[in-house]
């Protein structure tokens, strides 16, 4: 089992730590609830040092990235950031990414945890054009400061002016005492606020700073069952329940990020797919009764025959019922569809609503 940097700190604070992606991380400090409305209604900041970094640099950089990810990398500037996804061979997702334009051929590739090997040996194999691959998960850190107050509680970290970074850009500079770190306008919440790369033997510096520097802000530190809360009242995808290598970015609702005005891998048979509608589609649904959804729970009809399954579910604490995501045939999509989730021995009604479930 792999540590952050962090950890011992987190052991400090009393944090639960679990295993996850081969880390021992926190997964909560005082109780998910509260620390899921610290961050939708104050800040709070996360320990996300497991995800992994790759960089890709080069004259062939660009080129070896839009082969691989579903968006169109060329659309970045250098302070730029952009959703994407790493299509397979055969219809799936190898993994959902970031990626960052930090400087004219170089390029910040990030990751989720549990694929940095996967990931890395499928880039490489893709890589015919020369480009430099480094891969920096182990010697990197990121902290995740989430939160409408954000920007006013870390202004004082910082000379840059933290309310003039756009969403998906970025900032190279001075934070906490350091210098050269990334502030990245970026996050898994939808409740705004920054994320900050750094190295190892930096973070502790910051994570303290951040935490003075907040205290009068209300900041907390936050688990990793809080940030799935936070992501999935905003419906976005979590890779391994929602999208998968068996699950498409055009079914998954991702063809904002899948341009087909270059090639990449699989780009025909996806472009195929997005012009005939898929065979399936991934929605969102409240639940019109009690009850929590949970992944891999059946999705039923009227009839009680099984139509689709859950690969989100949880009881939303800033909406205030079950909610979910799962696959169901297009007749059950569109919202105001009725459908029932089968909990146990008891088929719950629920609606299909439109995303996010959380409107701020």
């Amino acid at each position: 089992m792999k540590n952050t940097a962090l950890t011992k700190i987190h052991e400090a604070l009393g944090a639960k730590m679990v295993p996850f992606a081969g880390y021992n991380m926190p997964v909560q400090y005082e109780g998910v609830t509260i620390e899921h409305e610290t961050v939708r209604n104050a800040v709070g900041v996360f320990d996300v040092s497991h995800m992994g970094e790759f960089l890709i640099e080069g004259p062939h950089a660009l080129e070896l990235i839009q082969k691989v990810s579903s968006n169109d990398a060329s659309k970045l500037t250098v302070g730029k950031a952009q959703y994407s996804c790493l299509p397979n061979d055969n219809g799936g997702i190898v993994d959902d990414l970031i990626i960052y334009r930090v400087k004219e051929e170089t390029y910040l590739l990030v990751v989720n945890a549990s694929n940095i090997e996967k990931d890395w040996n499928w880039i490489q194999s893709k890589n015919d054009v020369g480009a430099t691959m480094r891969d920096l998960s182990e010697d990197y850190s990121l902290l995740a400061i989430q939160g409408p107050k954000a920007i006013e509680a870390m202004q004082s970290l910082t000379s840059h002016d933290l309310s003039a970074i756009k969403f998906y850009n970025f900032e190279v500079g001075d934070f906490a005492g350091i210098d050269h770190v990334i502030i990245s306008a970026t996050g898994y919440t939808g409740s705004g606020g920054f994320e900050i790369y750094c190295k190892n033997s930096e973070v502790e510096q910051i994570w303290t700073k951040v935490l003075q520097a907040g205290a009068n802000f209300g900041i907390k530190p936050i688990g990793l069952a809080a940030r799935d809360t936070l992501r999935l009242e905003m419906g976005y995808c979590l890779y391994g329940n929602d999208i998968d290598d068996t699950t498409s970015p055009i079914e998954a609702g991702l063809g904002w990020i899948t341009k087909f005005t270059k090639g990449f891998t699989n780009s025909e048979a996806l472009k195929a797919e997005k012009e005939r509608g898929p065979e399936r589609k991934l929605v969102g649904f409240e639940l019109d009764d009690r009850g929590i959804p949970r992944h891999g729970y059946d999705i039923v009809d009227g009839n009680g025959n099984t139509i689709g399954n859950v690969t989100s579910g949880t009881m939303a604490p800033s909406v205030g019922k079950g909610i979910g995501l799962g696959y169901v045939p297009p007749v059950f999509a569109s919202p105001g569809s009725k459908i029932n989730i089968q909990i146990r021995k008891n088929a719950v009604p629920a609606t299909v609503v439109k995303l996010p479930f959380y409107k701020g």
